[in-house]
């Protein structure tokens, strides 16, 4: 099982840290979208303020998990990212939804596999430390 723990964790790791390399230096073409994904993706260029953070995100978690430091970390960061590019080819370019059902599977499987690190996160009713 550890194998296949840490196969998900370079796989997610790769994918998120060559893709959002990609922003910066361009060396894979984008795919085509339809009309409403251009126009949203196109919105979020525009800005000058989201792609950039997102993308700074994506790379820094990717590292994370390809060095095998902070993985819960890295997950936590990775999720909301992650629950986003599921809805937006959900409801916007359903032609892509199999590589955020990919991306979300691993996700979801390594978070599983690190659930002890979580229990903290997740407790109903907890005290502070002071």
């Amino acid at each position: 099982m550890d194998k296949v723990v840490l196969i998900a964790r370079i796989l997610l790791g790769l994918i998120f840290t060559v893709f959002s390399a990609n922003y910066v230096l361009n060396f894979l073409p984008m795919p085509e979208m339809s009309e409403g994904a251009g126009q949203f993706m196109g919105a979020l260029a525009t800005t000058g303020y989201m792609f950039p953070v997102m993308k700074a995100v994506e790379f820094g978690a990717g590292l994370l998990l390809l060095s095998g430091v902070l993985v819960p970390l890295a997950l936590t960061l990775l999720a909301p990212i992650i629950v986003n590019i599921v809805l937006f080819n959900v409801v916007l370019d359903i032609a892509g939804l199999p590589i955020g059902l990919l991306v979300l599977a691993l996700e979801l499987f390594l978070a599983w596999s690190y659930r002890g690190s979580f229990r903290g996160v997740l407790a109903m009713k907890v005290e502070p430390t002071v």
